[in-house]
C-alpha cells in the first residue's frame, strides 16, 4: 500500500488553505458592501484592472510584485497575504488535530467563517446578519460531522450562546440606560454554540472575556483613552471558539490541574 509522506500531506493541506484564504479576503471586502463574493473577478482597488490568475497566486504573487499592482503600481495591503497565511496555518492546525475526517472539514469551514466575521468587525464594527443568521442552521447541521457532538448539544449551544449574551446585554442596558453590546455578538455566539455546543460556549465566554480584558487594558494604556475606548468583541469570541476547537481539552485539563485541591 502506497504511503504518502506526512510532510507532503501537510504541504498540500497548507497550500489549499492558502487558496481558501484568498477567497476569504474577497468575502471580508465585499460582504459589508453588499456585493457578490463570486462576481466580478478581483480587481485592483486603484485602477480597477482585473487581476490575472498569474498575479493572484496566494502570497507568492504579492512577494513577486512587491505588494503593488502590476499595471498602476498602487500599493496592496499586506493584510491580504497575512490572511492567506492565517488560513493556510489554520488548515494545517485543524488537520493536525483531527486528521482526514469530516470533522476537520467542518471545523475548517467554521473557523474560516470566524476569521471573516472578525476582520469585518474590526473594519466596520459590525457582524453581518448575512453571515451569522444562516450560519446558525448551517453549523447546526455541520456539527453532525463531529463525533462528540449531537443535535441536542448543538441546540443547547445555540440557546446558551444567544441567551447568555442577550441577558448580559439586557442587564447592561437596564443598569446603564444605554446599549453596551450589539445584537451581532449575540447572533455570533449562537452560531458558535451551534458548532461547539454549550460546553464550548462556556469556554468561549471565559476565554474571550480574559483575552478581551488583557488586550483592551493594553490598548487603553497605550492610547490613553481609558474606559471610553470601544473594542469590538467579535474577534475575541472567535478566538475563544478557535482555542476551544484546537486546544480546549488541553487547556481545560491544565486549568483543572492548576486549581488547588478541594478541602
Amino acid at each position: 500500500m502506497l504511503s504518502i509522506p506526512p510532510l507532503l500531506v501537510y504541504t498540500v493541506v497548507f497550500l489549499l488553505g492558502l487558496c481558501i484564504g484568498s477567497f476569504l479576503n474577497v468575502c471580508v471586502f465585499r460582504i459589508p458592501l453588499g456585493r457578490s463574493i463570486v462576481h466580478p473577478p478581483s480587481a485592483c482597488p486603484g485602477c480597477g484592472a482585473r487581476i490575472r490568475s498569474y498575479d493572484n497566486i496566494p502570497i507568492f504573487s504579492y512577494l513577486l510584485l512587491r505588494g503593488r499592482c502590476r499595471r498602476c503600481g498602487t500599493g496592496i495591503s499586506p493584510r491580504y497575504p497575512a490572511v492567506e497565511l492565517l488560513s493556510g496555518l489554520t488548515a494545517a492546525a485543524v488537520y493536525a488535530a483531527y486528521g482526514p475526517t469530516p470533522a476537520a472539514l467542518a471545523y475548517f469551514a467554521f473557523i474560516s467563517t470566524l476569521w471573516v466575521v472578525s476582520l469585518i468587525d474590526l473594519d466596520h464594527r459590525i457582524i453581518p446578519d448575512r453571515i451569522s443568521l444562516p450560519g446558525i442552521p448551517v453549523f447546526f447541521l455541520a456539527s453532525l460531522a463531529v463525533p462528540a457532538m449531537s443535535l441536542k448539544a448543538s441546540l443547547l449551544g445555540i440557546l446558551v450562546g444567544g441567551g447568555s449574551l442577550y441577558l448580559v446585554a439586557w442587564a447592561y442596558s437596564v443598569i446603564k440606560k444605554t446599549e453596551g453590546m450589539g445584537g451581532g455578538d449575540i447572533k455570533l455566539l449562537a452560531m458558535i454554540g451551534a458548532m461547539i455546543g454549550w460546553k464550548g460556549v462556556l469556554f468561549t465566554l471565559f476565554a474571550s472575556s480574559a483575552l478581551g480584558t488583557f488586550v483592551g487594558v493594553g490598548i487603553m494604556l497605550a492610547t490613553g483613552r481609558g474606559m471610553k475606548l470601544a473594542v469590538p468583541f467579535g474577534p475575541f469570541l472567535s478566538a475563544g471558539a478557535v482555542l476551544y476547537i484546537l486546544f480546549g481539552e488541553h487547556l481545560i485539563g491544565w486549568y483543572l490541574n492548576f486549581l488547588p485541591p478541594a478541602g
